[in-house]
């Protein structure tokens, strides 16, 4: 019964490390998918969590504990059975990989998609990471080698009806891989992959090709892509049939699903946002599709780790301007020295500038209240006042541009008037919604230096209420992260809110010690783990009529721990 009770406990563990493994393997797949597929991203949060998610303490010290059981106790000639070694190996591995809890979030922002490069990805990754479990456990339960068929000496199943040893180190070390094999899997799918998008990309070009009539309009910058390409598209509207990326789509794959999707042949203009986060993305984009309007809203510092100084980022984005072929259009912010002398040599394209200092086209004597943002637009030698319920003098930023456009395609200035105060907030965009008895200033999506100390003073300016603010800092640039997120917390400090919460103790460290150079006193300062700790604190401390500001929301691989 004894031996029996052990073969059953074999089947049990090996029940226990299958699903540690799968839950171990989705949390892998998952940060890949978050990183966007790219190898050196993905291998970097490697190197940012090894000891928390990629050799945890319970596999590295099973490991050792095995080492020392197998190898250890024949060095110190201390006896022990197979069967004691084989209990003692099964509770171990019972008791630590039971849990997968270290992989399984009770609340995840952003959940794992199963699309269509996830499923493909799986199938090396099934082959990869069955292999040693499978390959060991044949071996451990038959005493055959697979594929040779032959019993070595070293075989010891001892009473019991399999190698124990054999066994455990197949679903051990097939559990520590699973972080690399998803990097090897993703470099055998990688020709796959390209393949499949060059075809995407092919079948975009022609269509394009086939509709000579067709402007299209590309937009780039820093920040404000997005909003400039929704207010571009609300003032075209009126006069145009558009077509356009729908929110963040500024890919080479989000901008040919578009085109070869939902572009039809009475689209008169085509609106596209482009991204980049590494030197050649721009290129990339325009090779798709060739730009006869190109907008660039300015030149910051987000994405200055990947890119490492902004006068290269300045050049990417430069990229859009010079890929304007002969009586091309460059609508730029006037502003921003970096995106101001973009295409002066250049005397075969128009440049059209704007401001709120400088430029052709200015927005002057900007207020902003709950209800929106009011401004004097100057063009053409005459003033328009325009409103609008988007908030910030960022926005009316954005609103110039969107402005310098609509006047190149002959818009006259009270139908951009009347298309402006129709115009909604973008989600996560400095969005003013209420919520039950409370008012929420939501800018969670990809905070940068100027917009969210742009934030921090639009909450500032909301009196006879409490103002808080909920925030995890910024990201993604490089070594002045940290100065960036210490100037943010001087702008909190000076703003002087009423209750500020920041979200991960090292990563808001800085913004921290920013708060404390303004202000003595900081009862008012929290820390929390994560966003869903930083809303219950909310949740406590609100009373009706107070003003939250979410800025940024970092996805789950930034979460710590």
């Amino acid at each position: 019964m004894y031996y029996l009770f052990l073969d059953a406990l074999s089947v049990l563990f090996s029940f226990i490390l299958a699903r540690y493994c799968w839950t171990r393997l989705r949390f892998f797949v998952h940060v890949f998918q978050q990183v966007g597929y790219k190898h050196n991203e993905y291998w970097q949060w490697l190197r940012g969590h090894w000891e928390q998610k990629v050799i945890p303490g319970d596999l590295a010290l099973y490991n050792i504990l095995l080492f020392i059981l197998v190898i250890g106790f024949e060095w110190l000639e201390v006896a022990i059975t197979n069967t004691a070694l084989t209990l003692a190996l099964f509770v171990w591995g019972i008791f630590w990989f039971g849990s997968v809890k270290r992989y399984k979030a009770d609340q995840i922002k952003k959940p794992l998609v199963f699309t269509s490069r996830i499923k493909r990805l799986m199938v090396p990754l099934a082959i990869l990471n069955l292999f040693l479990p499978v390959f060991f456990m044949i071996w451990a339960y038959t005493g055959y080698i697979p594929f040779l068929w032959m019993i070595p000496p070293t075989y010891d199943p001892g009473l019991l009806s399999f190698d124990v040893v054999l066994l455990v180190f197949g679903w051990v070390i097939g559990a520590l891989l699973i972080p690399f094999s998803v990097l090897f899997a993703g470099n055998i799918t990688k020709p796959i992959e390209r393949s499949i998008q060059e075809g995407f990309k092919k079948k975009a070009r022609k269509k394009l090709a086939a509709m000579p009539h067709l402007k299209v309009i590309a937009i780039t910058g820093s920040y404000g892509k997005t909003s400039i390409k929704f207010m571009i598209k609300d003032l075209l509207k009126e006069r145009y049939s558009v077509c356009y990326t729908p929110g963040s789509f500024n890919t080479p794959m989000g901008i040919c699903k578009v085109i070869n999707n939902d572009l039809q042949a009475h689209h008169q203009i085509l609106i596209l946002e482009m991204g980049a986060r590494y030197a050649g993305n721009i290129q990339e984009l325009c090779d798709i599709a060739k730009p006869d309007v190109s907008v660039v809203s300015n030149v910051g510092l987000a994405h200055l780790e990947t890119f490492g100084s902004q006068d290269v980022i300045a050049k990417e984005k430069g990229t859009i301007v010079e890929n304007l072929g002969e009586g091309g259009v460059a609508v730029l912010n006037a502003d921003d020295e970096r995106v101001a002398i973009m295409g002066e040599g250049r005397s075969d394209i128009q440049r059209i500038l704007v401001g709120l200092q400088n430029g052709e086209i200015r927005g002057e004597k900007i207020s902003y209240d709950t209800s929106g943002t009011r401004f004097e637009a100057k063009f053409d030698g005459e003033i328009y006042e325009f409103k609008t319920k988007l908030l910030g003098a960022h926005n009316v930023q954005n609103m110039m541009l969107a402005i310098g456009v609509a006047h190149h395609f002959d818009i006259r200035p009270k139908t951009m008037a009347i298309a402006a105060q129709s115009i909604e907030p973008i989600e996560h965009r400095l969005e003013l919604k209420k919520a039950g008895e409370l008012f929420i200033i939501d800018d969670a999506f990809n905070s940068n230096p100027v917009g969210a100390k742009n934030a921090v003073e639009i909450l500032g300016q909301f009196k006879n209420r409490n103002r808080m603010i909920i925030t995890p800092g910024m990201v993604e640039l490089g070594e002045i992260e940290a100065e960036e997120n210490f100037k943010f917390g001087t702008a909190i400090g000076a703003a002087n809110l009423d209750v500020v919460i920041l979200v991960g103790e090292q990563r808001s460290k800085p913004i921290k010690q920013g708060i404390e150079s303004v202000q003595e006193n900081t009862d008012h300062v929290f820390v929390v783990d994560d966003l869903f700790a930083a809303n219950e604190l909310a949740r406590e401390k609100a009373t009706p009529g107070d003003v939250i500001l979410y800025e940024n929301d970092l996805p789950d691989v930034y979460n710590e721990g």
